[in-house]
C-alpha cells in the first residue's frame, strides 16, 4: 500500500501541466506490484455457529479496497491518452473550448510582439504555436484530472463486479 501511495504522489507530481506518459508507466508498474502481490479478496466460508455479518463486511471492505487500488492504478495508466486520443476521452464541448483557449493565446502572443511581430514572422508562428499548444495542453490537462476520478470508479466497479461474480461461481462449484 505504500508503494501505491507513493506511486500515486509521483504521478501527481510529475503531471504538472499536461499527463505525462511517465504516469502511465507508473499506473502500468504498480497495476503489475498488485496483481502480482495482492491478495484478490476471496469470501471466507462461514461455519453454522459463526458470525457472517463479520466476515462479510471484512469481504466488502477488502473487496472495496482492492478495487480502489487497480482503479486508480488504471486511471493513471490511461490519463495521457485521455488528455490525447478523443475517441478515449469523447468529450467534444471541452475539446472545442480547449481549442479555443489555444486560439486565445496564439492572439494573445501576436499582441505581446506588438511591431515586433512583422519583422520576423516565421518566430511569430512558432510563439504562436507554442502558446497555444501550452493552453490546449493545460485546458485537456485539467479537463483529464477532473474526470480521472470517473474512471477510476469506473473501473473500481468493474473489478469489484467481476471478482464477486468469480467468488460466486467458486462458490457455486465448491458446494
Amino acid at each position: 500500500m505504500l508503494g501505491t501511495a507513493l506511486g500515486v504522489v509521483l504521478a501527481f507530481s510529475l503531471a504538472e501541466g499536461s499527463w505525462q506518459w511517465f504516469s502511465t508507466y507508473l499506473g502500468l508498474t504498480l497495476l503489475a506490484v498488485v496483481l502480482a502481490f495482492g491478495r484478490v479478496p476471496v469470501r471466507a466460508s462461514v461455519p453454522v455457529s459463526g458470525r457472517a455479518s463479520g466476515r462479510a463486511s471484512a469481504y466488502g471492505w477488502s473487496l472495496a479496497a482492492y478495487s480502489l487500488v487497480v482503479g486508480l492504478c488504471v486511471a493513471l495508466a490511461l490519463a495521457p491518452a485521455l488528455q490525447r486520443w478523443d475517441w478515449l476521452f469523447p468529450m467534444p464541448g471541452t475539446r472545442d473550448s480547449c481549442v479555443q483557449a489555444g486560439r486565445y493565446e496564439s492572439l494573445h502572443a501576436r499582441a505581446a510582439l506588438g511591431d515586433l511581430a512583422g519583422v520576423d514572422p516565421g518566430a511569430l508562428a512558432y510563439a504562436q504555436e507554442q502558446q497555444s499548444r501550452v493552453a490546449v495542453d493545460d485546458c485537456l490537462s485539467a479537463t483529464t484530472t477532473r474526470w480521472l476520478p470517473a474512471y477510476a470508479l469506473g473501473t473500481a466497479l468493474l473489478v469489484a463486479g467481476a471478482v464477486w461474480v468469480s467468488g460466486r461461481r467458486r462458490e457455486g462449484a465448491d458446494a
